[in-house]
């Protein structure tokens, strides 16, 4: 049996966050040498100053589209400026959204599998056929919470409904939604486990491991993901019966569920921790199925890796589409006016 997903988060809390991928500095290519050692592992990279044919047509290709931009007149000139507060709210309101589920999370490790659960079960009431249900947030519903298939899922949306009040209390842009604030939650298990992992694979070192994540792991493919942030809530539950008992389900049952929706074995596999407290016996009754198993097995044998690539990249990438199951994103979503400064009044 292959390292468990869920597995590696106790012994290695408290967490913390990971830092950007992104930095900023002014040498386009500098000059650098750097090795990790983590266990036996050790990588070396270098790199050499260089100015190529590439650098002087990014810089022509640049000049030109100011011009561009220059000529393009006053009303564009003013969208433009519009577009980017908007952009500019919005990703400094999900910096803050992130740090809040990130500290109600790392202080309720015991919740870790009921919130990724809470996130699937949400999504999954979605119906292709009359394009209803979906990741719209009616899982907080009482009616629809105290569903057998919901059992035990009242105390992740406890925490998450603790943390919309204080997500509420400093957004500008109106409060978030449920049905964003559960598929974001279920985004910050995620990446701490991840981290986690890295950490665990680094003998418990914390600051290797960040480092590790940060060279090796998965942040950078959560940019689609991060993208969706304007899911809007339903005002009612969605239909009864859309959504499977996990535990007590068959893998026929899981499959053709997980069809119903338009995924597959490999989705199925992937998503093993969403399905139940105990993803060691999941992914044990799913590997009996011939056309899961192979899936399985590929994802355990990603796990005990470096970089846990293939695991990671697949679960980023079957839970954004997961999340946005039965939604149209609102990408101006959270953002506000900006009040203008009267410059008249202003005493020089």
């Amino acid at each position: 049996m292959g390292v468990s997903f869920l597995s590696t988060i106790p012994p290695l809390l408290p967490l913390v966050p990971v830092p950007s991928l992104t930095t900023t500095t002014t040498n386009r290519y500098p000059s650098y040498a750097v090795t990790v050692r983590c266990n036996k592992m050790e990588i070396d990279a270098t790199a050499e100053d260089r100015f190529c044919r590439r650098d002087i047509l990014k810089c022509a290709g640049v000049t030109i589209g100011m011009e561009l931009m220059a000529s393009s007149g006053l009303f564009v000139e003013k969208a433009s400026a519009a577009d980017l507060i908007q952009r500019r709210q919005r990703s400094e309101f999900l910096s803050s959204v992130k740090g809040t589920l990130f500290t109600a999370i790392n202080g309720n490790v015991e919740l870790l599998p009921s919130l990724l659960t809470l996130a699937l079960n949400d999504a999954m009431t979605y119906d292709k056929a009359t394009k209803s249900g979906g990741a719209n947030g009616s899982i907080r519903f009482s009616s629809e919470l105290s569903r057998p298939e919901n059992k035990g899922l009242s105390a992740a949306l406890n925490l998450l409904e603790e943390a919309k009040k204080e997500i509420d209390s400093y957004s500008k842009g109106g409060p978030i939604s449920y049905a964003d604030l559960i598929q974001y939650a279920a985004q910050g298990v995620l990446k701490s486990t991840f981290l986690a992992s890295a950490i665990r694979k680094c003998g418990g070192n914390e600051e290797k491991g960040r480092l590790l994540y940060t060279a090796y792991g998965s942040n950078g493919q959560w940019g689609l993901f991060d993208k969706q942030f304007g899911r809007a809530d339903t005002q009612e539950p969605d239909p009864e019966g859309r959504v499977p008992l996990w535990e007590n389900a068959n893998v026929k049952e899981m499959k053709d569920k997980f069809v119903a929706i338009g995924f597959g074995p490999r989705q199925l596999a992937v998503m093993s921790a969403f399905l139940g407290p105990d993803q060691a016996a999941t992914e044990a009754l799913l590997a009996t199925d011939p056309d899961v198993s192979p899936w399985v097995q590929k994802y355990q044998r990603s796990r005990e890796t470096v970089s846990e690539t293939d695991y990671e990249v697949d679960l980023i990438t079957t839970l954004t589409k997961l999340s946005s199951l039965g939604q149209q994103i609102n990408y101006e979503a959270y953002t506000y006016p900006v009040q203008r400064v009267d410059l008249s009044k202003l005493k020089l």
